[in-house]
């Protein structure tokens, strides 16, 4: 989950700016651009059609409320009943989808330096031989505030910018597109990343509970599904402890820790024994933790984060991502990313506790822009459908509360959507899911996404149908070339699984 927001558009103004104030605002129609293609995938040719632009969405009053911009790969030939279909988005709350399109799952990748500085241009993409294509048909969506999506007619930004709001909507693009293009009977999926994780849980329960629609999969990319767990620094020690294996390994990796270790999956379980078992209690016991005992927990955690004991005791043992990035590399002048922490830059406020900015998203931003834009005007030949919005600043407006399932409607202020994935599990005991998780990922740490898993209130039958899988690489593990063969390669194998084989 990217915890700053930054709106980046190409600049645009709307005839609305102009039109008579006391005049009704038009509704802009809903555009797309249809053209044929053809990519490389997995070494073979898959030709299909590219169905780019916006979709206008009605609420039951037959009123528009929103465009959705999405994008839709379509293979050739084939029975449309049997092939199978993907919806796939990103996070934020207030990302655009380019991250996974053009990152991953589409036909074109954009190319930047993994964990480096990549250069200012020319921005290069080239045939993605790891798109999911060759497997399903693929929508990626725009939730509404972000890329080419934007309210419209009656709708407002409220009626959007919440956790059951975006389920909602979210939901009903996906029944409006199976209905439009004559995919009900199509095996389903959907795949979200970060925030991802929060809207997929709340979509594949809203989707069989209100539309009868049974997902066959959910794929979860670094997931953020429970919002105490996520956040360090709120005065619930849960989170502490889910973040420490990633601080060990980000430590690892930039070298600042007393000893090199090469095993990573080995450390890491290490790492998160005692997180688990030794450093969860001690926290629990607040100021009863004295003496040798507070001592050892000291000693231990500087001993697995390069950080100094002093520095963990003055923070009462407690620290967050913002502090640890910030602190690990003080010494050097270099601040540590936070989505992929393998990535580093200069440091800007070299006394502060929280970072400027992320260096992951700076080095990445500018190229995965650039060639997304370059494919959709030159490729796709898309034009006229206004602001692209990589990062709508929707994170501080955003509705956290969430009516849970189990709780016959009432609404909590912090989500927990990992609740609804679980009841659904129950209702559609086929669904299978799959977690795909990154080593070095500060967003959402991977102790936190196994805690979720292992909290899922299903009966023991039903754990056989979720698999995890690591990657030695960040929140966007497709940004590593060896993790994102493997990507490929896990996506592909669970969609060609099928539940008890």
């Amino acid at each position: 989950m990217k915890r700053l927001a930054v709106l980046i558009t190409l600049t645009f103004i709307s005839p609305a700016v102009f039109a008579d104030e006391e005049a009704p605002a038009k509704v802009p129609e809903a555009k797309t651009w249809v053209t044929d293609q053809t990519a490389r995938v997995g070494g073979k040719n898959i030709a299909y059609t590219v169905t780019a632009g916006t979709m206008l969405m009605k609420n039951d009053k037959d009123e528009a409320t929103a465009l959705f911009g999405y994008t839709a790969y379509v293979a050739k030939g084939g029975n449309k009943r049997e092939r199978p279909i993907m919806f796939a988005y990103n996070g934020g709350p207030g990302s655009a989808s380019i991250w996974l399109h053009m990152g991953v799952l589409g036909p074109q990748r954009a190319v930047v330096e993994d964990a480096g500085w990549s250069d200012n241009g020319p921005y290069r993409r080239v045939n993605n031989e790891y798109s999911i294509i060759d497997e399903v048909d693929l929508v990626m969506i725009d939730p509404v505030g972000t890329g080419f999506s934007k309210p419209v007619g009656v709708g407002k930004g409220e009626d959007f910018w919440g956790v059951d709001q975006d389920i909602k909507s979210v939901s009903e693009f996906i029944v409006q597109y199976l209905t439009e293009n004559k995919r009900w009977a199509s095996p389903k999926y959907i795949l979200g990343e970060s925030y991802g994780g929060i809207r997929s849980g709340g979509v594949a329960y809203y989707l069989l509970t209100n539309h009868m629609v049974a997902l066959d999969g959910v794929i979860l990319v670094s997931p953020f599904m429970e919002f105490a767990t996520g956040f360090a620094g709120m005065g619930i020690d849960l989170p502490h402890v889910m973040f420490l294996p990633t601080f060990a390994s980000t430590a690892n990796y930039h070298g600042a820790l007393s000893e090199k270790h090469d095993d990573l999956p080995a450390f890491m379980e290490e790492v998160a024994n005692f997180a688990l078992n030794e450093y969860a209690p001690a926290l629990l016991k607040g100021s009863r933790l004295a003496g040798e005992e507070r001592a050892y927990v000291l000693e231990r955690l500087s001993h697995y984060t390069g950080l100094s004991e002093d520095y963990w005791d003055r923070a009462d043992l407690r620290i967050n991502e913002g502090q640890f990035n910030k602190e690990l590399a003080r010494a050097t002048g270099t601040t540590i990313g936070r989505i992929d922490s393998r990535f580093s830059g200069h440091m800007i406020n070299r006394l502060g506790e929280t970072m400027s900015y992320d260096p992951m998203s700076t080095s990445i931003g500018p190229g995965y822009l650039a060639a997304f834009m370059d494919y959709y005007q030159n490729d796709l030949g898309v034009e006229d459908v206004g602001n692209y919005t990589v990062f709508g600043n929707l994170f501080l407006q955003w509705d956290w509360s969430h009516a849970q399932p189990d709780l016959q409607g009432f609404k909590l202020p912090m989500p927990n959507t990992s609740i609804d994935l679980a009841m659904t599990m129950q209702q559609n005991p086929s669904m299978r899911v799959l977690v795909q998780q990154g080593y070095y990922d500060l967003a959402t740490p991977h102790l936190a996404t196994e805690y979720y898993v292992d909290h899922l209130r299903i009966p023991d039958e039903l754990r056989k149908n979720i698999s995890i899988e690591y990657y030695e690489a960040g929140h966007m593990m497709y940004v590593h070339e060896p993790s994102m063969v493997k990507y490929k390669k896990d996506l592909a194998e669970f969609i060609r699984s099928k539940s008890g084989n």
